[in-house]
């Protein structure tokens, strides 16, 4: 707030402890109110809940929570003129929050349980008495070995059977003594159905070429629609979500509600509208990576399980489910062809999450802190680049050719994410597209494109890049260092572009040739890329001077280069890209020592008629300068004058006197 007024400035000072003191008890105020929530949350069930219900008449009551009974104190029959209702408005805990419960966990291709009796020793994967629900220490694990049914192997469903009940209860519904106020059973699928992602088809073009010929390959007709795999992870969470207090039952989140188990007697109070539920028994997928998992086929005869019990907090509960569902509801919609929210193919979450497991939390919190300081020297770098090429009146030490060859690297890695990446997210190739638009922008404020006709040639129109003024003797030198760079460059780089396109040819696979075009220039723009750079430092060679040069860009990007490092060394990449990101500190090391051997003051107007980076700056505080003089000069001569008339006047009343 403080430099929020102060940058004002045209508000009185007098002021600013009003509005701080306001927004700051808006703020309190606010701050107070979520605390009071959240603690009638957790510690007292949410508070008194209400629902809206009609009874016998047709009229809408209000129906609180303070007047559903205990359980155990049920009515037998409804009040008189109650309605029933077959989906109850609120649920109330069906045992007390602390209870201690047994349960049972067995695997099962079928989702009609068998009684516990009946079931093989090893299909029993988890079996603990006495949990403690609340009991944030108390935590069980048990791990195993399951074989894979015939039916799961073939695509079927491996379903865990979930029964809870409290101490010494009977957990197993088909006994005749099984109560349904003591226990409870429900079913949930350990194995999910994901789709693949289309893989694309790729293959050797020299090979296929020799030897389709001679084979006749059978056509196959292409699958339109998503293939469907079913997976399996070995880990199995289970968390109690202790505290859930009375819970308005229709307007619960799908993701959450597929979770409460309402009483299966129908019971209801007395008003006919509300019900219990038992205690929430989450099973928790949210970190569940399919990188993890396991491909499920006749191949797959045993599988390894582990299953973790615990507790966890109710917000909690409610975040994770929810986030899971949207993850997995996303991914199922990119896979039917559905359009996501700025592209992407509903992976993205699952991307988030590796990175949340797989980095250390330490190593994590540098990187975002670090990631936030690369935006902002990205952004600070972007601006003063543009802030340079705007000032710039003349072509000294510009390289046009680097900045064409820039906008030719862009532009084929702009169309090899579009022809390699699948559903690749709009953001990423909106950045692309944007550099391209800077860098053919950059072309302009140097040179004047023109059309010009082309008499001869196959293309009647060829594009001219013509210069903007008659060239100085600077600028020609310049110019004429720029095709000498770019002589040599074209003697490394060519051979080194054509090895590369040859063993690609040989040894890789493609879709086409347009792909194979396609990945091998972006090998080489990755591999060779900084021989773009190396025309500008022999420009700087040549002349002996950096002034030239967008000095705070170059910084920008020189601290942006070892942000860059620290991420080839903790982020997984492609071994390319890996030395892409380190051979640019070979260029900025080498810039840095021109620019300490070739020293700039920037304080007066170099060699190449630029005032440094405050040249508008310096050009009116020169005309402040100047109408100061002026004007202190004229004053002067008007001063003198008045004085030598006074003078005069002085000289004659004197002779008077005499």
């Amino acid at each position: 707030m403080p430099e929020a007024n102060t940058a004002a400035g045209d508000q009185p000072a007098r002021q600013e402890p009003q509005g701080q003191s306001f927004y700051w008890k808006v703020f309190q105020g606010i701050a107070m109110w979520m605390a009071m929530q959240f603690v009638m949350k957790q510690y007292m069930g949410g508070g008194e809940k209400t629902a809206s219900v009609t009874d016998a008449t047709g009229k809408v009551v209000r129906v609180s929570s303070s007047q559903i009974p205990p359980y155990h104190e049920r009515p037998s029959h409804l009040d008189e003129g109650a309605v029933y209702n077959q989906i109850p408005q609120l649920v109330a805990p069906i045992w007390p929050e602390d209870s201690a419960v047994d349960i049972v966990v067995t695997v099962s291709p079928s989702f009609v349980p068998t009684p516990l009796k009946q079931t093989a020793k090893e299909s029993i994967v988890f079996e603990e008495k006495k949990f403690k629900i609340g009991n944030w220490s108390d935590t069980r694990v048990a791990e195993g070995t399951i074989t894979v049914p015939k039916s799961v192997q073939q695509n079927g469903t491996l379903w865990g059977h979930f029964y809870i009940g409290l101490p010494g209860a009977p957990l197993d519904p088909t006994q005749s003594n099984y109560d349904p106020g003591a226990a409870y059973h429900f079913v949930y699928p350990l194995t999910q159905y994901i789709p693949k992602k289309k893989e694309m088809k790729t293959r050797n073009l020299l090979a296929d070429n020799s030897e389709a010929k001679d084979e006749v390959v059978e056509e196959v007709p292409e699958q339109t629609g998503p293939i469907i795999a079913n997976y399996y992870h070995p880990n199995v969470s289970l968390s109690f979500i202790p505290n859930s207090g009375i819970i308005t039952y229709p307007q619960v989140h799908p993701a959450v509600r597929q979770f409460v188990r309402v009483d299966p007697t129908g019971s209801r109070d007395g008003s006919g509208q509300n019900s219990w539920y038992y205690p929430i028994l989450f099973v928790n997928t949210f970190w569940q990576l399919k990188t993890h998992m396991t491909a499920l086929n006749e191949t797959v005869k045993t599988l390894p399980i582990r299953i973790d019990l615990n507790n966890m907090a109710d917000w909690k509960f409610k975040t994770m489910s929810s986030i899971e569902m949207s993850s997995k509801e996303q991914a199922r919609q990119a896979a039917f062809g559905g359009s996501l929210p700025g592209g992407g193919d509903g992976s993205e979450i699952e991307m988030v999450k590796e990175i949340f497991m797989d980095t250390n939390p330490i190593l994590l919190g540098i990187t975002i802190v670090v990631s936030i300081a690369h935006m902002i020297l990205e952004t600070l770098a972007f601006g003063s680049d543009i802030a340079h090429y705007r000032k710039k009146k003349d072509n000294v030490g510009i390289s046009v050719r680097s900045i064409l060859a820039n906008v030719f690297m862009q532009t084929v890695i702009f169309l090899y994410l579009i022809d390699q990446s699948q559903n690749t997210s709009w953001m990423i190739l909106g950045s692309q597209g944007i550099g391209i638009l800077i860098e053919l922008w950059k072309i302009t404020t140097v040179v004047n494109v023109r059309v010009r006709e082309a008499p001869g040639s196959i293309i009647p129109y060829r594009i001219s890049f013509e210069d903007k003024h008659k060239l100085s003797a600077t600028e020609e030198k310049t110019k004429e260092y720029d095709e000498i760079a770019f002589k040599y460059m074209y003697i490394a780089g060519v051979p080194l572009l054509l090895s590369y396109a040859v063993y690609s040819l040989l040894y890789d696979s493609h879709k086409s040739w347009y792909s194979y075009i396609i990945a091998t220039l972006v090998g080489s723009v990755y591999a060779y890329g900084f021989l773009m750079m190396l025309p500008s430092l022999y420009i700087n060679y040549r002349l002996k001077s950096v002034a030239h040069m967008p000095g705070k860009a170059m910084m920008y990007k020189f601290l942006n280069t070892f942000i860059d490092d620290l991420f080839a060394f903790t982020i997984k990449m492609p071994f390319l890209h890996r030395l892409a990101t380190l051979r640019d500190d070979v260029i900025f090391f080498i810039y840095i020592y021109q620019r300490w051997k070739y020293k700039v003051d920037y304080t007066r107007v170099n060699e190449f008629g630029q005032g440094g980076d405050d040249e508008e700056e310096e050009e009116v505080k020169k005309e402040e300068e100047v109408k100061a003089i002026t004007g202190g000069i004229a004053d002067k001569v008007a001063e003198d004058k008045t004085v030598k008339a006074t003078g005069a006047d002085a000289v004659k009343q004197a002779t008077k006197r005499r």
